[in-house]
Formats: C-alpha cells, structure tokens, sequence
C-alpha cells in the first residue's frame, strides 16, 4: 500500500463540480436564550473552509497530487472570498467561472462542545444557464482535460454539472485515453455512462437508481448491481455504505469490505477523502482491492476530526501499513 501512496504524488486530477464555502461559528453553550427555547452559543472563533468539490480538491492536494478545480460560482463576496480561499490553499483556480448569475453556495454550522447545534445554508440549485455550461465545458474541453491523468465528477446537486456536460467531457474523456470517476447525486444519476468508476453511497443508490434492496438481502443486492451497471455501462461501482463499510465490484465479482472501528466525531467529508483516494487509485490502475481498502481507510480516518477536513497523508501512511 505504501507504494501506491507514493505514486500519488503529482498525479493531475481534474475536478469538476459544485463548490462551496464551509463556514464554521464555534463556541461554547452554557444557556438557553430567554427569547425562545433554544441555547445561546457564545461565538469563540469563526472558520472559513474550502467545502464541496474543493474540499475533493483539498484532499487531493493533500494526498501530493495536483487538483485543477473546474466549477461556476458568483460574482458576490462569497465567490471572492471563495477565490481567496483556493489561492490561500495554492489550488489553481484556472476552471473557475464566475458568473453574475449565479450566488456562491455557502453552509454555515454552529458548533458547541464539538457538537453541532445547526446548519444555514445559503445557495443556489437550478442548473447553469445555456452560456454559463457552454463557457464552463469550453474551458474544461479545450483547455483543461488534455493534461490531466484523471476526471472526477464530484456532484452536490447544485446545478453546475449537467447531462450535456457529463455527454460531453466522458466523450473528449474516452478520446484522450483519461479514466473518469464519479460521486454522483439523484438529479444526474442515470446520466453518468460509460466512467470507470461510480461511487454513490447507500442512499444516493437508493434514491437515483429507485430501487429499495439492503445489502444483507445480497442476492437480490447484486442482482440490482448487475442491473446498474447494464444500464449506465460502467466498469466498476465503489459503493460506501456507512457503518456497513464498502463494496466494490466489476459488474461480475463483489468484495465487501467492513468499515474501520473508530471514535468518530464527525462525519462531514469523510466521503470526500473516499473519492479523492478512489480516484487517485484509478489513475494509477490499480487493483479494486486496493483501491476500496484504502478508500475505506481514508474515509474512516477523517471521521475522527470535527467538521470538514481533508486527509492526512502521514497518519494514512500509517494506517495503511497495518493493512
């Protein structure tokens, strides 16, 4: 496993997807408000963290690769302090659009006592406009894709990628010889054909294929697989299932791997690090088996940390060598 962490370094990604600004107020609750029933958080600190795709993008740059970030946000303070935020990072923001139509997606928690207490979220979901698609799939068609060694669709159901730009990039893709993974979501679920590797969880499963089996009915399970990946023809299927682990299979062989016992804090990104290793793994060719152990790995290890943070690729080091 050591290896292959090693071959990370350096390896190009190309992210397309729905950014957004992860803003943290954090303090502590020793009240609760006369106004209403509710606690009062006295404010210690505010956080501003690079959320959604650019935290795939954070975790990629972690893992020593080199993320190129493709997404479409405002012209509002938001998408400048998103900007900042990515040069801070030293994260290119060369597929970055900023668009007067569009409002930068931000989420808001307030955290007390490594809990948290609520999330505001302040966005925008319908899809781009005509123009906006057309600038976007420009940039990432002509100027992008030729030099990278991976794509990864990283989708939140904001609205930035669409079926016409999903047709369009796995086409130029294929053309190129570049591998693409997907984290998908319900609105473009079916519209993700022909990739190498497909990574919902669970729910999105459930959801965006419609269908209600369980793991533990695995017959009937795999049946359904089977059945997804005749559908989209994919070549292969990670699927993260929580607390149950991971499954990854080529359409005819299944393994099943179960999730790591650790004191879990958060969950927030943890499939973040999931795809950002996945991923790195498919550029790299190597085997389903690796590829879902250290997967898995890395998505139990960012569980341990509140909020959303990227891996960190000593402890995965060391954590892998135990595998």
């Amino acid at each position: 496993m050591e290896d292959i962490i090693k071959k990370f370094e350096g390896l190009r990604v190309l992210v397309i997807g729905d950014v957004m600004i992860d803003a943290y107020l954090i303090g502590h609750v020793d009240r609760i408000s006369p106004e209403a029933p509710v606690p009062v958080v006295a404010v210690q600190r505010k956080d501003y963290r690079l959320g959604g795709a650019a935290n795939v993008a954070l975790n990629l740059q972690a893992l020593g690769a080199k993320p190129i970030l493709c997404s479409v946000i405002g012209t509002d303070q938001e998408g400048n302090d998103l900007i900042q935020l990515l040069e801070n990072a030293n994260i290119s923001c060369s597929g970055i659009i900023q668009s007067e139509e569009r409002k930068t997606s931000s989420k808001t928690r307030v955290m007390a006592q490594n809990h948290q207490m609520i999330r505001i979220d302040n966005e925008q979901t319908n899809l781009l406009s005509d123009y906006d698609t057309y600038v976007l799939s420009q940039r990432i068609l002509n100027d992008l894709l030729p030099g990278v060694d991976v794509v990864l669709f990283e989708d939140y159901d904001k609205g930035v990628i669409s079926e016409t730009l999903i047709e369009h990039v796995v086409q130029k893709a294929a053309h190129l010889g570049k591998k693409v993974v997907v984290d998908p979501k319900h609105r473009n679920f079916m519209f993700y054909k022909n990739v190498d590797l497909f990574k919902p969880n669970l729910k999105e499963l459930k959801e965006g294929f419609q269908v209600n089996t369980d793991p533990s009915m695995r017959d009937e399970f795999e049946l359904a697989i089977k059945k997804l990946f005749k559908e989209l023809q994919i070549k292969n299927i990670l699927l993260t299932m929580s607390e149950r682990g991971v499954m990854i299979s080529d359409g005819n062989t299944f393994e099943y791997f179960p999730a790591h016992l650790r004191k879990i804090a958060d969950v927030s990104g943890a499939g973040d690090s999931v795809i950002s290793v996945a991923s790195l793994c498919v550029a790299l060719g190597v085997s389903n088996k690796e590829t879902a152990l250290l997967s898995n790995l890395a998505g139990g290890l960012v569980c341990e940390e509140v909020g959303v943070v990227p891996i960190d690729l000593n402890t995965l080091r060391r954590e892998a060598a135990k595998l």
